[in-house]
């Protein structure tokens, strides 16, 4: 099988154009060329380019070839030369047996186009074989009363060669009884007869011999003998006579061995030895012993070899019947072979590719031709493939044949294609034959990248450490090769204030995604950038995927006070009314949490007091109320440490101070609180670094909480109407409180403080709760029924 470059496969998407093109050529006249037989290969035959008037660059660019149909290679062409070539050394009598023009019958193959030349190589006979007998010694039994002139038949010499060469005279040795004379039989065999030139006498010599001579007609002349022995017998005046003068018979070649053909008859009017008639085979070539045998008793012709319709249509044979005084006659027996399909088609491929392109329009795959050395319709073929594959047949020449694509085909449905050719013959039964071929459809860049998912979403934990694998992108090809090697990248970022490339890269071969910083949660939550996919083909393909990073939280914020406010200047001092019943209102300690989720949910705790019992803390809003009533004998000063701590792992904290003073009335004058004892002032000083880190917040602070009194003035109608307080929604722990959202404070309240002027320590004067205008009524009265405005502060919660 020849090897196709790239050239061949794209020439032949066009071969079709050019087949017909090829069939005009095959059908003119055959080139014609002589060479002699048992040359030796490699001799020179002649020059195809020259004799039929092609250019000898034409040969190679067209891969010219010869080709035939048994397959065998008997010349080779020189492309560069146009020269016919040897490929072995021929020997015509195997070739073509006893036919006198042995002709040979070759086509060159040119493709790119598709065309064929015949040609006829005639292969000339030498005289390389003398004549031979198949008997070297013939024994002849003549009666004494033969008339001079009889004709006695002598065993004929075979010579294989032909023409010139072959048998052409028959010499004896010098006597003066008999003469040697040469005959033609029916089938052209040379035969000598021999003529009796003087009566014998059998008293006077009752045997002859002499040297039987062949001889042929080459030069110079080749020659073979036998020993011809006459025994002179007494008169016997009566030769045999058979019952027809031809015989034909027909005889299926498939004929078993030993099979009866015939039985030829003859009788002879003497009696006694010379009316015994014996049978055999007169001037027969040697085939025809191998195949028959006849009985000499009988007559009777018997089958001894196997017949081959394809190797000899017909015999003919002549059966000489002899009586026992040496007289005998002579018939033609005529044995015609009958054909039996017993010859299944053969398939001979002259090209064959084994890819092709899946973009590529009706390309010749495979030229291949066909035969059946049968006859009749026993000989005759159809070829055929698969219906349901792509492909179709186109006849040529000559039972030449093309195997061409119907149409593109696609790799990514069908790689590969196992194409059974099936030539089946006309015969009964039918004889068939399969040629299997494989068929690569070789991949084109057709296909884009495709990813796993048309977005991603990824998480990062905050604080995580640079480079670090966070996940991975895949895009996938069905293309092959290097069609199918995907390379990944970050696409521009469409925000223009993101630093892309200061926080991701990609892996270009595997996709793998690496934050290229450590992220903070409270300074960004979540982005998105796009990621593309290209392939390495020519031209490349590309597709792109969204990838959305979303940053997890970790618990990494304290939780921060916002209200009261811890500074080092002066203690937030809250007055509280001797007359507050248990579940007064005191105040609220308000924090918040720059941490997200569980992170966020505060609880507050009363981690010390002046004196336990008298205060609690609400642990899911900060709410600090009376336990009980108050009394005449409680302390007028009060310290309270309230722990605020958020539900992250591990849990952090923060503590807040409150001083409360104890009055009989908002009207009292406020008395300044007297300083601490030692140890409550150092336990003030464990939170200053806290204090100090909060001043910078408390501007803000205050700044929102008088813009927040202005809002809630506008709208203390409808604050009136609604309830004390409200819960927080969703599930939240019942100690649990959740300030993570837009607003800053879960429950909003309205502040109006007054301040000493020139006071150096800014502490309270007095407070005016933000309450509309009522009709007069008892204060005591009013604090009991509405504990809302029980608070130092006189907030308002809605």
């Amino acid at each position: 099988m020849e090897k196709q470059g790239p050239g061949t496969l794209r020439i032949r998407q066009v071969l079709l154009l050019f087949v017909f093109l090829g069939i005009s050529q095959a059908g003119s006249e055959p080139g014609r060329f002589s060479v002699a037989e048992e040359m030796q290969s490699g001799s020179f035959v002649g020059n195809f380019a020259k004799d039929l008037g092609l250019e000898v660059g034409e040969l190679s660019s067209r891969e010219a070839r010869v080709v035939s149909k048994d397959n065998k290679q008997h010349l080779q062409l020189n492309r560069n030369t146009g020269d016919l070539l040897l490929s072995e050394t021929l020997d015509r009598e195997e070739l073509c047996g006893s036919t006198q023009l042995c002709v040979l019958h070759l086509q060159v193959l040119m493709q790119n186009p598709l065309q064929f030349f015949r040609i006829e190589l005639e292969v000339t006979d030498i005289n390389d074989h003398a004549p031979v007998f198949l008997e070297k010694e013939m024994l002849l039994e003549i009666p004494e009363n033969s008339p001079v002139g009889t004709v006695f038949l002598l065993e004929s010499a075979k010579d294989f060669d032909v023409g010139i060469n072959t048998l052409k005279n028959y010499t004896i040795s010098s006597n003066s009884n008999f003469h040697v004379k040469m005959r033609v039989n029916p089938d052209n065999r040379k035969y000598p007869e021999l003529v009796l030139d003087k009566s014998l006498d059998y008293e006077e010599q009752p045997e002859f011999s002499f040297i039987l001579t062949a001889l042929d007609g080459g030069s110079p002349p080749r020659s073979g003998t036998a020993l011809v022995r006459i025994v002179v017998v007494d008169i016997n005046d009566n030769s045999p006579e058979f019952e027809q003068p031809f015989y034909e018979v027909k005889i299926p070649e498939n004929s078993i061995l030993g099979s009866q053909l015939v039985t030829v008859s003859a009788w002879d009017l003497d009696s006694g030895t010379n009316g015994e008639i014996s049978y055999t085979f007169s001037h027969a070539a040697e085939d025809i012993y191998k195949t028959f045998e006849i009985n000499q008793k009988s007559g009777e012709i018997s089958l001894t070899a196997l017949l081959d319709f394809e190797t000899t249509e017909s015999y003919s044979v002549i059966v000489q019947a002899t009586d026992g005084g040496g007289l005998f006659g002579k018939t033609t027996v005529r044995i015609q072979v009958m054909d039996v399909n017993d010859n299944a088609p053969q398939v001979t491929v002259s090209s064959i590719t084994s890819s092709v392109p899946e973009n590529s329009p009706e390309t010749v795959v495979m030229v291949f031709s066909i035969l059946d050395r049968d006859s009749g319709d026993n000989g005759k073929m159809i070829c055929s493939i698969p219906e349901d594959l792509p492909f179709m047949l186109k006849p040529t020449i000559e039972n030449y044949y093309t195997l061409e694509t119907e149409r593109t085909l696609d790799r990514e449905s069908l790689a590969e294609y196992n194409i059974t050719i099936t030539v089946s013959d006309l015969g009964n039964p039918r004889l068939k034959t399969q040629h299997n071929i494989i068929l690569s459809v070789s991949d084109v860049n057709d296909n884009a990248p495709t990813f796993t998912q048309s977005s991603y979403t990824l998480f990062i934990q905050e604080n995580n450490s640079p480079a670090l694998h966070f996940g991975s992108i895949s895009a996938t090809d069905k293309d092959s090769g290097t069609n199918a090697q995907v390379t990944y990248s970050l696409l521009p970022s469409q925000e223009p204030h993101l630093p892309l490339a200061s926080l991701v890269s990609i892996n270009a071969d595997k996709g793998h995604l690496f934050a290229l910083r450590s992220l903070d949660y409270e300074a960004l939550r979540a982005f998105e950038f796009r990621v593309g996919a290209v392939d390495a083909g020519s031209p490349t393909l590309s597709s792109e995927a969204l990838v959305r990073v979303v940053i997890v939280d970790e618990n990494d914020n304290s939780p921060f006070v916002l209200y009261p406010l811890q500074n080092g200047s002066a203690p937030c001092t809250e007055l509280v009314p001797r007359a507050a019943e248990a579940g007064y209102l005191v105040t609220k300690v308000v924090a918040v949490d720059s941490d997200s989720g569980q992170n966020a949910w505060l609880s507050y705790q009363l981690l010390k007091a002046t004196e336990p019992g008298l205060f609690n803390v609400w642990a899911h809003n900060g709410e600090v109320r009376t336990a009980r009533l108050l009394s005449e004998r409680d302390a007028t000063k009060h310290r309270l440490v309230v722990l605020v701590k958020d539900n992250g792992e591990p849990s952090m904290s923060a503590t807040v101070t409150l001083n409360l003073l104890l009055v009989d009335g908002f009207s009292q004058p406020y008395l300044p609180l007297p300083k601490l004892a030692p140890d409550e002032s150092q336990a003030d000083s464990l939170t200053i670094y806290l204090v100090i880190a909060l001043a910078s917040v408390s501007s803000v602070f205050l700044f929102s909480v008088l813009l927040f009194v202005a809002l809630r003035l506008c709208r203390r109608n409808r604050a009136a109407s609604m309830g004390r307080y409200s819960v927080p929604e969703g599930r939240i722990p019942d100690h649990w409180v959740d300030i993570s959202g837009t607003e800053t404070l879960s429950q909003r309240f309205l502040y109006e403080a007054f301040l000493m002027g020139g006071s150096g320590t800014n502490e309270v004067k007095f407070l005016k709760p933000v309450i509309p205008n009522f009709p007069p009524h008892d204060p005591g009265k009013e604090i009991e029924e509405n504990p809302s405005f029980r608070n130092s502060f006189g907030f308002n919660v809605q």
